[in-house]
């Protein structure tokens, strides 16, 4: 279908939509897009009063020593990071994170050994080889009866303190 210039178009449909102006079509969509902020902030409110943190064990804990355990062999619960000694009537706990870097040492013969970057540690804590720079801390420790010993990994001692069960 041609048309000709000098006749003026027909009159649109009835049917045919009519156009948007480009202002408009700018609200719509700005109004659209602050509506879907909102409910995002909504629903990140709503998940607020859950903490987003996981659980972690208490620095608290009771353990029971092997009977079995020879003097001065060190006894590591299960899930912590802490060696237990028993020396007689006696009990103190040293923390096995190392102090260079946070890795938890392993026992070895006359001590403990970090697998990252190689401290070595004697049997006390005391630091026999670096990088580390101090000693492996000694942690509270209190009788809890019956042959059990409550061990506080955030508590630290001085170094010597043990405790008599």
């Amino acid at each position: 279908m041609t048309t000709d210039p000098a006749k003026p178009d027909p009159k649109p449909s009835r049917l045919d939509p009519e156009a948007m102006p480009r202002r408009d079509f700018l609200g719509i969509a700005a109004t659209s897009l602050a509506f879907g902020a909102c409910g995002f902030a909504a629903i990140g409110a709503a998940r607020m009063p859950k903490a987003a943190v996981l659980p972690s064990a208490s620095k608290k804990f009771k353990v029971v020593l092997p009977e079995s355990l020879p003097p001065g062999e060190p006894f590591f619960p299960p899930g912590r990071s802490v060696a237990l000694f028993r020396e007689g009537d006696r009990v103190h706990a040293i923390s096995t994170v190392c102090t260079h870097l946070g890795c938890i040492v392993k026992p070895m013969t006359g001590g403990f050994e970090c697998p990252c970057h190689g401290s070595k540690f004697k049997p006390d804590g005391s630091v026999q080889r670096g990088p580390a720079p101090k000693a492996l801390a000694w942690l509270s420790v209190h009788a809890a009866g019956g042959g059990a010993v409550m061990v506080d990994e955030g508590t630290p001692v001085p170094p010597g303190t043990k405790e008599t069960l």
